[in-house]
């Protein structure tokens, strides 16, 4: 194995996507993962969209070593412990409490081995009065605040179409485990357990809101796709039924996208003149932009932003994204073989990394196809796996 994190092994327990994730962020920079899965069924994620050949596994499960485990019986906790003195990361996301009630908590883990890093990924975090809730990313986005303060003001509060709150944790999460691992290689000696939420990862990204309240109780309203802060700023419709987003924040890029559209005569409305007036007139300046902007074919509203170097661009889809020439010259988005499919396309491993890059080793495996390689390297024979197979152990 090859990648910055080489060498370095990660137990993965969790299911579905935050936990998931972060175990990938790491396999596809080089550490060896073992996905650990329940014999009946496997991670649900491999439920998702199944008519589509497994998408969502396919991609968030790729690079990592599948076996199965039935953890709440006692042989297969042994398993775990055995997998676990060998491990520098062990990632979970059960109902806070449940490794504890299987005898795998924090103690029992960091005493069979004390450099382990335990991630324990969960929706409201360890303790507090939510621990015991589910951890669905849908509930954390309603209560971060993030769909209160998402849509249209006339519209009900907006929700993400992507599991925005379970990639964000991942990515926390993926920052945390890396400090945690530094620390114990150059500080400790030993490792330590980590409380990831989603909810507070979410909360975090959304900016200054809790500052803003604290200082003058002010509750961000929604807004669409307007701006608080710059006039203009927003999505609008080409004649031609494509769309354009665009952002004329400096008083520069504002004339030249007003005198642009054949609207410069609009500059010395005091309503338009400067960027606070448009931010306190948004709608008439989207009634105005959307007017001009809906007369012109999207080949005509790029030629005026190349002309007058404005920070705007077309609205891309997956399609548009597919044929992108940036997007194809720096090989954005890769084909990765699959013996199921033949191929799966997925988006290249990110950030990129000067010397050791990352790279996708291989899509999501089926369900148990490293056991004997992971159980065989533990010394367990294949007379002693069909056993436990038969068990329904692993």
């Amino acid at each position: 194995m090859s990648g910055a994190l080489a060498g370095l092994r990660v137990i993965d327990c969790s299911r579905l996507i935050a936990g998931g994730v972060l175990a990938t962020l790491l396999a596809d920079h080089g550490a060896d993962v073992i996905k650990v899965e329940n014999p009946r069924g496997g991670d649900p994620l491999r439920t998702w969209l199944r008519d589509r050949g497994e998408l969502w596994w396919k991609v968030y499960a790729r690079g990592k070593r599948a076996v199965t485990l039935n953890l709440a019986d006692p042989r297969g906790q042994a398993l775990l412990r055995r997998l676990n003195r060998s491990a520098d990361v062990l990632i979970e996301n059960f109902l806070p409490g449940t490794l504890e009630k299987w005898g795998l908590g924090w103690d029992a883990l960091s005493a069979d081995n004390p450099r382990l890093v335990l991630a324990r990924v969960s929706g409201w975090g360890q303790d507090g009065p939510y621990r015991d809730r589910p951890g669905f990313g849908t509930m954390v986005e309603a209560m971060s605040g993030f769909a209160a303060s998402t849509g249209p003001a006339d519209r009900p509060p907006t929700l993400p179409s992507f599991p925005m709150a379970d990639m964000v944790a991942a990515l926390s999460g993926a920052t945390a485990v890396l400090a945690a691992l530094r620390h114990r290689d150059h500080v400790s000696g030993r490792g330590q357990a980590i409380d990831i939420s989603l909810y507070e990862p979410l909360l975090s990204v959304l900016g200054p809101a809790a500052a803003e309240y604290a200082l003058d109780r002010t509750v961000r309203v929604r807004h669409g796709n307007q701006s608080d802060n710059a006039s203009p700023r927003g999505t609008y419709q080409t004649r031609d039924g494509k769309w354009v987003a665009l952002s004329a924040s400096t008083p520069a890029s504002a004339t030249a996208l007003f005198e642009g559209l054949g609207l410069g005569r609009l500059l010395s409305d005091s309503r338009f003149a400067t960027n606070d007036a448009r931010v306190a007139h948004n709608d008439l300046v989207d009634e105005a932009l959307a007017g001009a902007i809906g007369s012109r074919t999207l080949d005509e509203m790029l030629r005026l932003f190349e002309t007058t170097e404005l920070t705007a661009s077309p609205v891309y889809d997956i399609a548009d994204i597919t044929k992108d020439p940036h997007v194809v010259a720096r090989g954005i988005l890769v084909d990765v073989a699959d013996p199921e499919l033949g191929t799966v396309r997925m988006t290249a491993p990110t950030p990129r990394l000067g010397e050791t890059p990352a790279a996708i080793r291989w899509a999501g495996p089926a369900l148990g196809a490293h056991n004997r390689d992971v159980y065989g390297s533990l010394g367990l024979d294949d007379a002693e796996l069909e056993t436990l197979a038969r068990a329904g152990v692993i």
